[in-house]
């Protein structure tokens, strides 16, 4: 019962406490790519958390096989305690329904999202290929259209669309600067990264969090294909690049130059903020990673708790014959 219960107030403490802290805080916008991976964890760490802290309910009353338990012996009788809670079988049914229900939901939203991306973007290069023309020496596609626009097609062609308007008005320099930024949209995936957040926010749309961390991962994302742009040509032209493709045309199933916040994006491309130093990128890889183990090292406490001969050979055959069974 307490894994379950630990198991849960951690995922609540994630959404409710965590993901506003991450949204306040500045340091996001000085390594957006590490930003991202903190954004994801946290969400998916929550999704985990109750999913298993289900599964933790349901543990404590599964029946194990007869040849199990003689494989087990003494650590049977001690895991069932170990896991086992007040409520029995009605509550266990809870902990199944609720693991099911969470996992299932995630599973389908994020299913049906890659579908709809996947045919967006079909059709988008079937009409590509009607009223587009390759441009080789920029290596992109061009479409006549009065308004300024640039956006990427993940997947199969790889293909970075400009308008004619585009072309005619931005020079070299802006031009660069806009491929460079379509370009670490590809490299990056950030497709996948966006439509994974999306995925979670489209499941639970009432759970804040979840629609916060999908706005935050979108628009880390295009200051990191920023900062990959920044890398290529002066930071200036970046920001001259990203004012004169900030139109509200926008295609599905597309990634574009003059995404959200774009303001913002200026603002930030013109302040130049120094990126985080070698100690708080670590500290920030460590979160990350703590964030994604946490809800396994507390579903599997209980168990490692024990003084279990098996637990203990198993422990031993993978980590040496030093390791110690404990928590």
């Amino acid at each position: 019962m307490i894994a379950a219960t630990v198991l849960l107030a951690y995922a609540g403490l994630l959404v409710l406490g965590a993901a506003p802290f991450l949204a306040r805080s500045r340091w996001p916008d000085r390594a957006p790519g590490l930003a991202i991976a903190a954004w994801l964890a946290l969400a998916w760490s929550a999704v985990a958390s109750v999913v298993l802290g289900g599964l933790a309910l349901l543990a404590g009353t599964i029946p194990v096989s007869a040849g199990l338990v003689r494989l087990l012996a003494a650590c049977d009788m001690a895991l069932r305690a170990r896991y086992a809670h007040p409520g029995g079988a009605l509550l266990a049914g809870a902990g199944a329904v609720l693991a099911a229900v969470v996992s299932g939901r995630v599973t389908w939203c994020l299913a049906r999202a890659l579908v709809v991306a996947v045919l967006a973007r079909s059709r988008h290069r079937r009409g590509l290929a009607l009223v587009g023309r390759p441009d080789a020496r920029l290596g992109a596609v061009v479409v006549d259209h009065p308004e300024r626009a640039a956006w990427c097609l993940p997947g199969r062609g790889h293909a970075v669309v400009l308008t004619s308007a585009v072309v005619r008005d931005l020079d070299g320099a802006q031009l660069d600067a806009v491929m460079a930024h379509e370009r670490a949209h590809q490299r990056g995936r950030h497709h996948l990264l966006v439509g994974l957040s999306g995925s979670l926010a489209t499941a639970f749309p009432r759970v804040p969090a979840f629609l916060l961390a999908h706005e935050q991962v979108a628009r880390l994302a295009e200051m990191a294909a920023d900062d990959a742009a920044v890398s290529a040509v002066p930071r200036l032209t970046v920001a001259g690049a990203l004012l004169a493709v900030a139109g509200p045309l926008a295609m599905a199933g597309a990634l574009r130059v003059g995404g959200t916040a774009t303001a913002a994006r200026i603002r930030r491309l013109i302040a130049a903020p120094a990126p985080l130093g070698r100690a708080a990128t670590a500290a920030g890889v460590l979160t990350v990673t703590a964030l994604v183990l946490v809800p396994l090292a507390l579903l599997a406490e209980p168990a490692l708790a024990l003084n279990c001969p098996f637990l203990t050979t198993a422990v031993h055959s993978i980590c040496g014959p030093g390791a110690q069974v404990s928590c």
